[in-house]
């Protein structure tokens, strides 16, 4: 890695350390500790879901015109200003204006980051550079929960205020480290293509990149969207798991991810990216049957326990093998400086459906457990059907990144290139 990448990789790592500290106990914080009700914890996670859905339209035009690392310093000042506000706050308008500054930053850090990661990595190495961006954001998830775990005093609201106050201490150094980052290219406002005066038009005209936005709604409807909802509902309603049981679940699934992200980085960068989301879409489905097992109730409830954190298991595994797969597939699909753009696209359709997913998926694992993993188990399949058509419209080198290095041997020996042939279906 050069300079630009390690400084991005560790400004990435020390987002989600800082995020950690203060996304699980949010909506206690604000139900409980500041006394404003359910309603009101329930507005401010709605408030997150809105604010990212009305700054990533615009965002991704900023990146195209301005680069990735002016739009993300601001969301990282404008996500500092929310958190330490936020930390504040004990009145319900301004603990919701906090929210919706804290929200859209986040929101327009993700795309930001892509981009400089797209920016900073050649074709042949990208998958590596966002396995690895993925494995440092659920290790600093993960550590960050685990302090703030034992920082966090539901008596005392001064300890959240600690909390919210690392939150932005961790943006504000981001902002250091970031800000002396010399990317490959500073695009000008001169420089924007020609597409990008149309820039939605024409991406929603790439037919191959509206079937992965497609896919990605499906794909984070039925897994990241019922995380925290619908199957950890599911879970306690249907299956009786304790809510120790749930956290050791919601372990399971960081820790999958931390075990087995490189080593699944070794046998997926050299398959169709179409195959291995396909192939995730069989390990979703399978995982869904297991947590279906764990709601019949015929075993004992060790079993049914075991069944549920084994659910979540196999969801990490599933995510370790998007990880190098899904956003470089985004960058790979943008025309030349296009890539903001398509990356800010892709993480408004991750928005919808996390805004979506719990809203259907809750209600329905409640009233209805049995349908509700039948529906969630042919979504799987939905995935993996989608993922094997969107195969057939991928350009070799866009389904096979690593053919490109043999690509490029083939140029310099004088006989034709096959990177823009169709892959076969």
């Amino acid at each position: 890695m050069g300079a630009a990448m390690r400084r991005i990789h560790v400004g990435n790592a020390l987002s989600a350390f800082g995020l950690g500290f203060t996304v699980p106990y949010l909506y206690v914080y604000v139900a409980q500790v500041r006394g404003l009700g359910s309603v009101t914890a329930g507005l401010v996670l709605a408030v997150f879901a809105v604010a990212a859905l009305v700054v990533l339209p615009f965002a991704g035009r900023a990146i195209v015109r301005r680069g990735p690392l002016p739009v993300l310093l601001t969301a990282l000042v404008v996500a500092a200003v929310g958190a330490l506000s936020l930390g504040v706050s004990g009145q319900a308008a301004t603990v919701l204006l906090s929210a919706a500054l804290l929200g859209a930053g986040q929101a327009v850090m993700q795309p930001a980051l892509a981009t400089m990661i797209v920016d900073c990595s050649p074709a042949e190495t990208r998958s590596r550079a966002f396995a690895l961006q993925f494995f440092l954001q659920n290790l600093g998830l993960g550590i960050g929960g685990l302090i703030g775990g034992h920082l966090v005093d539901t008596s005392s609201p001064a300890s959240f205020t600690l909390l919210f106050g690392i939150e932005a201490a961790m943006f504000l150094l981001l902002v250091g480290v970031l800000a002396t980052v010399r990317m490959p290219r500073a695009p000008r406002v001169a420089d924007v293509p020609e597409g990008a005066k149309g820039g939605w038009r024409q991406l929603l005209g790439n037919r191959a990149m509206t079937q992965l936005l497609v896919l990605g709604f499906v794909l984070f409807f039925a897994c990241y969207g019922q995380f925290e909802s619908g199957l950890s509902a599911y879970g306690v309603e249907a299956a009786g798991i304790s809510t120790s049981a749930l956290g050791t679940a919601l372990a399971a699934n960081t820790l999958a991810i931390v075990v087995t992200q490189f080593a699944v980085l070794r046998f997926v960068e050299r398959r169709r990216r179409s195959r291995v989301i396909a192939a995730v879409g069989l390990i979703w489905a399978v995982a869904w049957a297991i947590a279906g097992y764990a709601g019949l109730g015929h075993g004992s409830q060790t079993m049914a326990t075991a069944a549920f954190v084994s659910t979540y298991a196999l969801f990490g595994l599933g995510e370790s093998m998007l990880s190098p797969t899904l956003v470089p597939l985004v960058a790979d699909l943008a025309p030349e400086g296009m890539a903001g753009q398509y990356n800010s696209a892709f993480a408004l359709v991750k928005q919808l459906a996390l805004a979506i997913g719990p809203a259907v998926g809750g209600p329905l694992a409640a009233a209805l457990p049995g349908p509700y993993i039948v529906v969630f188990l042919l979504f799987s399949l939905l995935m993996t059907a989608l993922a094997v058509r969107l195969g057939q419209r991928l350009t070799q080198v866009q389904d096979r990144p690593w053919s490109l290095r043999a690509t490029r041997v083939v140029r310099q020996g004088g006989t034709p290139a096959e990177a823009e042939e169709p892959a076969q279906a």
